[in-house]
């Protein structure tokens, strides 16, 4: 009997180690998960600040698409009132030769 009690007994020492064992183990999990979050979260801050110092140079670069956009549009105008003042007079001459044409 005191056999069996002893056998007992290491059996629950041996489970308690185990568990112990295995709750290091857990420890150790989680540790190491939120080693991994906290990596992520700084690589999360670094985006962060890289976004943050190209945020100027993305503006000036928008800036300048703008600026360059607005001198396209202005040329086209100068162009189109190029082409009014080039043309104007002609079909001018044009719709004079067919009124003549068509009301005599």
């Amino acid at each position: 009997m005191l056999l069996l009690l002893m056998l007992l007994l290491m059996l629950l020492l041996l489970l308690l180690l185990l568990l112990q064992q295995l709750l290091i183990l857990l420890l150790l999990l989680l540790l190491l998960l939120l080693l991994l979050l906290l990596l992520q979260l700084l690589l999360l801050l670094l985006q962060l600040l890289i976004l943050l110092l190209l945020l100027p140079l993305l503006l000036i670069l928008l800036l300048l698409i703008l600026l360059l956009l607005l001198l396209l549009l202005l040329l086209l105008l100068l162009q189109l009132q190029l082409l009014i003042q080039l043309f104007l007079p002609l079909l001018l001459i044009v719709l004079v030769l067919l009124r003549h044409c068509f009301c005599s």
